[in-house]
């Protein structure tokens, strides 16, 4: 690569050479994706979650061929816009106030801009090993970052942006009565770059209650998860009522789009102008056409029989690596997991560092690769199922596993 920087747009999408063999993808469509020399795998990168329709959708895929024809940025308003942001809030409950964005970084950072605007405040609170995006304002306290461990009695700050320890009540309480100048807490209903760390039953209420009685808005970050446990926000299916939410990924199945959503008092700071938003790419057609698309194939999901699904292949896995003399344990849900070289799975991200096993994270992928399933690298890496995962794929999946536990036992 003599003219890309390091050889990628984005550092996710290093994974290692396998046999000598670097990986390029040649093409990717439904639940698989091939690489350079024509050999398939089965997918659980998706995307990083974002084609949960699997890739290449038809119907999606379609409804953005129309658009383009008819032009893929005319500049001015079009009626697909509006047409979007209906099929968008008809699932969203009380935020029912939409603007598209490009990505989940942006839709994140004008989230926190409406809450500083809104509530005359300037510091946001964000979750210690949570990933909000790589803007400056949130691009802190990732996982892998010393910050995020919280080692010390000082609380980790980044200009106006604090650190609160996930599944931390007693942190939680701590931070709202040392602090009285918080805008908004940023919440995600689950851990997923920290290895899909599952919050502890009681605790996002907990610190939603925290915040609304300190006067702060509560933002629920769902780029990841929004769509993927119901069709809707995971925080409404886990009964959380936030201010603002930001959504992603699975609303477009691949297409460049985002969106924030809100309460129709909280968004009138747009109509009144005291928020700023802008953006040549914001509402394009190509991808309100995406959104329209996915809102109609996600109204005709089995959400159960998926989610099952995704739980059987996890215990299947566990099982795999029990017969080959290996303890290994997911966290997660059926459609989003990881897998721990451990008997249980961490409850906080202090624990997931304890547990975390890069070597033999590493190995796996390269496991799975050779028995044909594509998965993503690195020590906090995440499985993804496809809504439309079929039978024989969801077979596939499990046998590759199962060959990675033997290659793992050698």
């Amino acid at each position: 690569m003599q003219h890309l920087v390091c050889g990628i747009s984005s550092a996710g999408r290093v994974v290692p050479d396998v046999d000598g063999e670097p990986f390029l993808v040649e093409k990717a469509q439904g639940p698989y994706v091939w690489d350079q020399k024509g050999r398939r795998y089965a997918d659980t990168a998706l995307g990083f979650g974002a084609t949960f329709l699997g890739h290449t959708d038809p119907d999606v895929t379609e409804a953005v061929r129309v658009a383009m024809e008819r032009g893929s940025m005319p500049a001015y308003a079009h009626a697909l816009e509006e047409e979007a942001a209906s099929s968008l809030a008809a699932h969203t409950k009380d935020l029912s106030k939409v603007i598209f964005l490009n990505s989940g970084s942006e839709a994140v950072h004008l989230a926190c801009r409406t809450a500083r605007a809104v509530t005359g405040r300037r510091k946001i609170v964000k979750m210690a090993a949570g990933y909000d995006g790589w803007f400056d304002d949130v691009a802190f306290g990732n996982a892998g970052s010393q910050e995020a461990l919280m080692g010390s009695n000082v609380r980790p700050s980044n200009g106006d942006t604090l650190l609160l320890r996930f599944n931390d009540v007693a942190d939680a309480e701590l931070l709202f009565s040392e602090c009285n100048d918080v805008a908004a807490i940023v919440l995600e209903p689950m851990m997923a770059n920290a290895g899909c760390v599952v919050a502890k039953p009681g605790y996002l209420e907990h610190v939603v209650s925290l915040a609304r009685k300190r006067g702060a808005l509560v933002i629920m970050d769902e780029v990841l998860m929004g769509f993927r446990l119901h069709p809707g926000l995971a925080s409404h299916h886990l009964g959380i009522s936030p201010d603002l939410a930001t959504i992603g990924k699975a609303i477009g199945n691949g297409y460049a789009v985002a969106a924030l959503v809100g309460h129709p008092d909280i968004m009138s700071a747009f109509e009144d102008k005291r928020v700023v938003r802008a953006g040549t790419y914001n509402g394009n057609p190509v991808a309100c056409a995406a959104v329209n698309a996915s809102m109609k194939v996600v109204d005709t999901i089995d959400y159960a029989a998926l989610r099952q699904a995704g739980d059987a292949l996890r215990e299947t896995i566990r099982v795999s690596f029990e017969e080959n003399g290996a303890d290994v344990v997911t966290s997660g849900y059926g459609t989003v997991f990881t897998l721990w070289s451990s008997r249980s799975a961490p409850i906080d991200y202090r624990e997931a560092v304890q547990k975390a096993d890069p070597s033999f994270s590493a190995n796996m992928h390269i496991a799975l690769r050779r028995a044909g399933v594509m998965s993503m690298f690195g020590t906090y890496g995440r499985h993804y199922i496809s809504a439309r995962n079929s039978a024989p794929v969801m077979q596939q999946l499990a046998e590759g596993f199962a060959s990675a536990a033997q290659q793992l036992a050698v």
